[in-house]
């Protein structure tokens, strides 16, 4: 990688110790690469080196003062160095250069929300109250899903960002406050195909996987998360408790059992209404079936399941891969 002068952010992401020195060999040749000055200061920044990451992005600045990457980084940096005011300054800036970039409103919504806490704390010996939000995940064969449970969001409440290994959204609550999540994911992303949906009781994130692979965690190495995983054999609610299938409609909501939905999300409203009404056999028989199968059959045929082994069985136009 470092003989073709090529530092991009999966390098890196996959040895940020192995990459710093490659970009270290490669600016002794070329010391005025604006780029890899930037890519330098990302790696010290996997490695919580941030003092050196903020002389790395700035030098990238002076190289390159048009340059939106070499802003962002020195924005990141600072701000793990609790410098708010610089990092706010650096995201302006790096906004001005690239508006379409909606990672830099995400980055300027927190340190706005944290030189706001700083001067509440400075003025009061009271600690401002952080609304409780609850967060859940879990994952198909093709995509990741993390669900924050808030209700009425505004329909332009959620600004979001999806790199090949970041989310980062902040979600404005109903009571005016803003939520704010920053996730350093363990497998890569294809961010094009990563969006969100804004339901009236939850604001979901799918991400995309760059490959077919079964996730232990959400986050890498390092980080600290709330969100708890699935467990594969029970039905993958995204409600923040574990449950069995027998009880896990208990706590959905008039408003979002009326809720319109569409595709995945509307078919699963669907197995969960006919899994609750159905008689014991009928919950055997789906539990069988699906979790026999590897998720691809269910069945609600107990007297045509219940006597043999459900065999794996994908679609035509899918490949079942185990994890």
């Amino acid at each position: 990688m470092a003989t073709e002068r090529s530092f991009p952010d999966s390098f890196i992401d996959e040895d940020p110790q192995r990459a710093l020195e490659a970009l270290n060999e490669a600016l002794q040749g070329d010391s005025v690469n604006a780029e890899w000055f930037c890519q330098r200061a990302y790696a010290h920044i996997l490695l919580k080196n941030y003092s050196c990451a903020v002389d790395d992005a700035k030098k990238a600045q002076q190289l390159q003062p048009s340059l939106p990457l070499a802003f962002l980084r020195t924005g990141i940096a600072e701000f793990h160095l609790n410098h708010y005011e610089s990092a706010h300054a650096s995201f302006t800036q790096g906004h001005q250069l690239d508006v379409s970039d909606k990672s830099f409103e995400v980055w300027i919504k927190r340190c706005e929300e944290m030189m706001g806490d700083r001067t509440q704390i400075s003025s009061s010996n009271r600690t401002p109250a952080v609304p409780s939000v609850k967060h859940d995940w879990y994952q198909t064969e093709s995509q990741v899903i993390v669900t924050v449970m808030v209700k009425n969001v505004p329909k332009d409440g959620v600004c979001a960002s999806f790199t090949e290994k970041e989310l980062s959204a902040s979600i404005q609550l109903a009571s005016g406050e803003s939520h704010n999540l920053s996730f350093h994911l363990l497998h890569p992303i294809v961010p094009q195909q990563s969006s969100f949906k804004i339901l009236s009781t939850k604001v979901e994130f799918k991400m995309k996987k760059t490959d077919a692979i079964r996730w232990e965690k959400l986050e890498g190495e390092g980080q600290e998360s709330s969100i708890k995983h699935f467990n594969p054999n029970q039905y993958p609610t995204s409600s923040h408790y574990t449950r069995k299938w027998d009880k896990m409609v208990v706590d959905i909501s008039e408003e979002e059992k009326n809720e319109k939905l569409e595709g995945d999300a509307a078919l699963n409203k669907l197995f969960q209404q006919i899994y609750c009404d159905g008689s014991d056999e009928v919950k055997r028989a789906m539990n069988k079936s699906f979790t026999e199968s590897g998720g691809t059959v269910l069945s609600t045929n107990w007297t045509d399941v219940g006597t043999r082994k459900v065999e794996v069985s994908p679609p035509d136009d899918a490949e079942y891969k185990k994890y």
